[in-house]
């Protein structure tokens, strides 16, 4: 059940956050347009476009995390027995994923409450709220820990003979 919980977050979040693509591309593109055909460069389109490819990037990490997406080096254990590589990735998660998270999760949390409390804004000719990007880089950290949470239970719980998407 916390499985299901965990992955459907991820998947929810992961589609919802996705959409944002197609905003950042049009503020791309509406950015080109104004500079190059009507040259009126936007003072804002810039911010807005890294702010949105900020908060893109960064609230995926647990959705790539869940469909197998993040940049793995198995060459060592690609030759192992399917029950070696699974306790392998068990020990991985344990010494590196886990620390890690925390750290980010923790990390990001003061950052993000500092920023808030600042009200921290961009610097330049428009000056757009960072606090919001901060408290997403939070979210994304605890949702990545959350889906590495997941991975683990998927890990322990399935027979070493099923495939690990037979699970889901």
């Amino acid at each position: 059940m916390i499985i299901r919980f965990i992955d459907g977050l991820n998947e929810i979040v992961g589609r919802i956050v996705s959409v944002l693509a197609f905003v950042f591309a049009l503020v791309i593109i509406y950015d080109v347009v104004m500079r190059y055909v009507f040259n009126e460069p936007t003072r804002w389109a810039f911010d807005v476009s890294k702010q949105l490819y900020g908060f893109y990037f960064i609230m995926l990490g647990g959705y790539a995390l869940r469909h197998k997406a993040h940049v793995r080096v198995d060459i060592l254990t690609e030759r192992f027995s399917v029950g070696t590589q699974r306790i392998v990735d068990i020990f991985g998660y344990l010494i590196f994923f886990f620390p890690f998270a925390w750290v980010f999760t923790r990390r990001s949390w003061d950052f993000a409450a500092t920023s808030l409390a600042q009200r921290e804004v961009t610097y330049g000719a428009v000056q757009l709220p960072v606090y919001p990007l901060k408290m997403a880089m939070c979210l994304a950290a605890a949702l990545l820990l959350l889906q590495g949470v997941s991975e683990v239970l998927k890990l322990i719980l399935n027979d070493p003979n099923t495939p690990q998407e037979a699970a889901e």
